[in-house]
Order: C-alpha cells, then structure tokens, then sequence
C-alpha cells in the first residue's frame, strides 16, 4: 500500500487541531493523503500518513521546512520519508551485550544473502563494537554507564542514516513510543518465548518455572505493548528434563538468529501485511513462503477422532423426520 508513497510521521503531545491543520497543509499544496492513522499512547500523540507527493507544488526541502515550523507552532516532532531511490533498504541494529543475533545478521550481510545493507549498529553499551568494526559497520554507543540509551541520540542516528527498518538483536531495553510511533511496523524484535507465552524478562527461566515440555522463540512487529505485536515468525524446541535456563539459551539462542532473519527477509521482500494486529502472506499464492510451522508438521498430526457434533445432529433430526413421517 506504501509503494511509492511518501510517509509523513507526526509525534509529540496531543494537541487539538493539528490532525486539521497538517491535513489543510497537505492539501493546499495538492498533496493527497492515501491513508491516515493515529493514536495517543502516554500522553504522546502519533499520526502516520502515507500521501501522494508526485504533483505536489512545492520542492522536497520546501515541504521539509514547512512542516517542521508547523510541527514547532504545535510542539511536535514532523518527519517526512521520501520514496527511496535505492534498490537496497538501510537496515539499523540495535544491540547490548549479546553477540549471536547481531553476528548472524552480519554473516547474511556479507554473503549478500540479506537483502539489506546494514548501515549503521547501534548499542546501549559498546561490547559488541569489535564486532561491527570487523565488518566495517559503524557502530554508536547511546547508552550511559548503566545502560540506559538516549533516545534521542537514537532517533537523530536512524534519521542521519535514512533508515527503513529496524532489527533488535536482542537489544534489552524498552523502546519508548517515541521511537515505536516513528517506526510503526517498522521494528522487529526477537524474543526468547513462544509469545505471547512468557513476555519480560527472563523467559527461559519462566519456561522452567511452568514445566513447559515445549520452548521457543519468536519474532514479532514492535508495538507499545510490551512483546504484544503481531508475530512473523516463531521456532520452537523440545526442553530437556532438568534443563537450566543456560542450557536453555544454548538451545534458544541459534533459533533466535534464525528467527530474526526470516522475519526481516520477509518484510524486506515485502511478502507479509499486517492487518488487525495479525500478520499475512500479501500474495499467498506468489511466494514460497509461509507463516507457521512446516505442511510436514501438519501431516504428521493426526486427524481422528474429531468433534463431529452437526453430524450427530444432522442425523437425529433424520430419524425425527422419518418417525414423523
């Protein structure tokens, strides 16, 4: 639907008439909205718009500038993306201490297997700065001595470098609404549970804690909501008996990266929509892809006996009929 579209993103403090206000804007300058979302989420207001600019009259740098004064007048942040001219999407990293998503990704990079250029990793502490260096990736640290990110350092990187989408490769933090409003479906995250089994903290040791017999990964859109978006693509394991949450991760943590690089692909293929927080196949019948398990689980599952109440019913109703008859 965004094919060829510019997308306009509005955040900040909600305030009445600017839905009005950016909208009368627009269409002055013939500028037609294609589609147009909004929402508040603690106390910060986000619009999303994806409109027409191709006989717009006005100049890219002019409608820059006009919106960002009319974002200040109504102290809101106004961004404005561009159809991009590259064939290749810019991929942002975000990272903390664990190294296994983030090298896997670099390793699909540089075999050209990714479908991305990952321009830019972006850490809340700076360990895994080697390791974007060795690929000659530059890497920014955000993070102060405990790790807590500035977000709007975050923000000015992924605006510098033009991103369009964003992989957190088990990147520990929470991301504000500041940044999800920003990249709405633009955000994948891998978390060690079968969502949304397990969200927070420590999920392998949740797992534990249950006695699930079967543990997983997922990989979903980031939203608000805390591991609460719409799921891309999950991996699942059997868990040992007396297993420990280390043993666990030695498990989960291949599937994690595994998990992560489908779902990227997917969405950098554009193959997947989102609609009513659920994701789908855009062209089922155009691709070889699939969300879910593999048909060969589905084969092995048995088929009987199955609940087959309308039939019961559908054949009492017949012996009714006939004794009436």
């Amino acid at each position: 639907m965004t094919d060829g579209l510019t997308e306009i993103t509005v955040v900040g403090e909600d305030d009445t008439g600017i839905v009005a206000e950016i909208t009368s804007f627009l269409f002055e300058r013939s500028i037609n909205i294609e589609d147009l979302d909004q929402a508040v989420r603690e106390g910060t207001f986000r619009m999303t718009m994806h409109v027409d600019t191709s006989e717009m009259v006005t100049t890219e740098a002019k409608l820059r500038k006009d919106l960002d004064e009319l974002g200040d007048e109504f102290g809101v942040d106004v961004r404005v993306r561009f159809p991009s001219v590259s064939e290749r999407q810019s991929l942002a990293v975000l990272v903390t201490k664990e190294s296994h998503c983030l090298e896997a990704l670099l390793e699909k990079w540089d075999d050209g297997d990714l479908g991305a250029d990952i321009d830019v990793v972006i850490g809340n502490h700076s360990d895994l700065k080697p390791l974007a260096t060795e690929y000659g990736i530059p890497f920014h640290d955000i993070g102060d001595e405990s790790g807590v990110p500035d977000e709007d350092a975050l923000l000015d990187l992924l605006a510098e470098y033009d991103i369009d989408l964003i992989a957190l490769a088990r990147y520990i933090r929470i991301l504000s609404p500041e940044v999800v409003f920003r990249y709405d479906n633009r955000i994948i995250n891998v978390h060690p549970s079968l969502l949304p089994s397990f969200p927070g903290a420590s999920a392998y040791m949740q797992a534990i804690e249950e006695g699930v017999r079967i543990a997983g990964v997922t990989a979903h859109y980031v939203t608000t909501d805390l591991d609460q978006g719409p799921i891309v693509s999950q991996r699942a394991f059997n868990v040992p008996d007396d297993a420990t949450e280390e043993e666990l991760q030695q498990l989960g943590q291949p599937l994690e990266a595994e998990a992560l690089i489908e779902a990227i692909k997917l969405h950098l293929n554009d193959e997947i929509t989102v609609h009513r927080g659920r994701t789908k196949l855009r062209n089922p019948e155009d691709t070889d892809a699939q969300l879910g398990a593999p048909e060969a689980i589905d084969r092995q599952n048995p088929n009987g006996p199955v609940d087959n109440y309308d039939e019961i019913v559908d054949s009492v109703a017949d012996e009714v009929a006939s004794a009436d008859d």
